[in-house]
């Protein structure tokens, strides 16, 4: 069975003026993605600057966003490490509160063989009982998993599918091919309706924090057979989408919250705010779109 299907938000990580997690913050964005739509929350992944928090924060916002969430909507958990055996303990750990999966990403910096990472996943599927959506996404990792390697973790009864980053729609594709029961998630906004057209059931979205109704509306067009409806969405948002790249994520998302007055507070060094040439073509994009505030 899916972990979700739709729209599941990889949502930000608020921070206080001290740079500590704002848990109120936190209930609010919840509560705003349920109310519109998102499928599915995902906790503690790239947008939420999860490799800024320390284990005990980790650990706390898992645990919080699983208990405010009470089962209303999937919970996934981001648990990668490049250590194996400190995944595998935030893992079980974010089994243990509640989470209803895990989003597991390849290791990062060493790096690793095919082996490695098939050994490393393995670990992970070993140790824990609950879902597991691999995580590939060699522009930030340095490091892919081959389709073959994805093919020989799909035996696993708990890994279930992959949040596929890289924007190769060919190895996608591929995967898509040999393995046509594995869930398939864009990792990139601006190709969830072509991701959908070969068996795709959803995304993990950053854009989802600014328009969450909209980013369902594209795979909820699609699993009714309103492909037009899905084309003319995923056109309309892939302007925003694209500015939302124009610095390192989370930045301009985090960035554009702010001024939508979502007060979601500051990025965590070494994450820094955006130049002034890009925030002036952000708030240009952004003076072109409707938004939902909190």
């Amino acid at each position: 069975m899916s972990v979700f299907t739709g729209s599941g938000v990889a949502l930000v990580t608020p921070f206080d003026s001290n740079n500590q997690i704002d848990y109120n913050k936190v209930t609010e964005l919840i509560e705003y993605h349920i109310a519109n739509g998102t499928d599915s929350i995902i906790i503690c992944g790239t947008t939420g600057e999860a490799s800024t928090l320390d284990d005990l924060e980790h650990r706390a916002l898992i645990k919080y966003t699983v208990d405010v969430v009470n089962r209303r909507v999937p919970v996934v958990a981001g648990t990668g490490s490049n250590d194996t055996h400190h995944g595998l303990l935030l893992s079980q750990y974010a089994e243990e509160v509640g989470a209803d999966a895990l989003l597991c990403v390849t290791p990062y910096y060493n790096k690793t063989s095919q082996e490695g990472l098939y050994r490393h996943f393995k670990v992970m599927a070993d140790g824990v009982n609950i879902p597991i959506i691999l995580y590939n996404v060699p522009g930030r990792t340095g490091m892919g998993l081959s389709v073959d390697t994805v093919v020989r973790l799909a035996a696993f009864d708990n890994i279930v599918g992959i949040k596929e980053a890289s924007g190769d729609i060919s190895y996608a594709t591929e995967i898509m091919r040999r393995l046509p029961d594995f869930d398939l998630y864009s990792g990139n906004d601006d190709i969830i309706l072509p991701i959908m057209s070969i068996g795709g059931i959803g995304v993990i979205s950053v854009v989802a924090n600014i328009m969450p109704f909209e980013t369902h509306q594209i795979v909820q067009y699609f699993l009714d057979g309103d492909i037009a409806s899905s084309r003319k969405v995923q056109m309309n948002l892939n302007e925003l989408i694209n500015t939302l790249f124009i610095d390192v994520n989370p930045i301009p998302v985090k960035t554009a919250m702010n001024l939508m007055n979502f007060n979601v507070g500051p990025l965590r060094l070494p994450l820094y705010e955006m130049n002034p040439s890009d925030l002036s073509i952000l708030k240009d994009v952004m003076s072109r779109y409707s938004f939902k505030e909190l």
